[in-house]
């Protein structure tokens, strides 16, 4: 069996550290720059960085329409902080800013602090139906939150998988997997094999 073809957008921000969890993972991972790399893709990961900078280059280079339908026709999807903020439907005090918009939430950019105000903590993370269950993998888990995105708004059919404080930072709705903070900065994987998985199954 071969591995499953991962995409990651490489338009901007941190998308090198997860081309390499996911090959850890043993996906066949691949830089998504343009509207034709998003063909024959099994999953896709939206990376942190800047996510008005992201949302304009879908639009200009004619890909945003694209990864929504493929999104929203069931193709697993992984976004981290900003990659979080383009899934969502309502992105607060933004009402214009380009997004995928099929995440069913609301969030608030930057609602952490500053780069300054960064920290990192240990989540106790919710088991949830994936291809191969998390309930064997050791919590908590390390999580590092750099200008981190609040969500402040979930709707019926999201589930939330942890919080800090009692807010929202990672939920799932479906083939939708978004979180907060930066999973990609640590060693554990249990986040970026959902993806695999899912994309095996699929």
């Amino acid at each position: 069996m071969s591995a499953p073809r991962i995409g990651v957008l490489a338009l901007q921000g941190a998308f090198r550290e997860h081309i390499r969890s996911l090959r850890r993972c043993g996906a066949d991972a691949v830089e998504i720059r343009t509207r034709e790399d998003l063909d024959g893709l099994s999953g896709l990961v939206l990376p942190g960085g800047e996510s008005t900078v992201m949302g304009k280059l879908l639009t200009e280079w004619d890909m945003m329409d694209r990864l929504r339908g493929l999104i929203r026709d069931g193709l697993p999807v992984f976004g981290t902080c900003a990659g979080l903020i383009l899934l969502c439907t309502d992105i607060i005090g933004h009402p214009g800013q380009p997004r995928i918009g099929l995440l069913d939430a609301s969030v608030r950019r930057n609602a952490f602090g500053r780069q300054v105000d960064s920290f990192t903590t240990d989540l106790e993370l919710s088991p949830f139906p994936a291809v191969r269950p998390l309930e064997d993998r050791p919590a908590p888990m390390r999580a590092v939150f750099i200008r981190a995105p609040l969500i402040e708004r979930t709707g019926t059919g999201v589930e939330v998988l942890a919080r800090v404080n009692g807010l929202p930072v990672a939920v799932r709705q479906r083939n939708i997997l978004a979180v907060s903070f930066h999973p990609e900065l640590t060693a554990d994987l249990r986040l970026h094999q959902w993806v695999v998985d899912m994309a095996e199954a699929g």
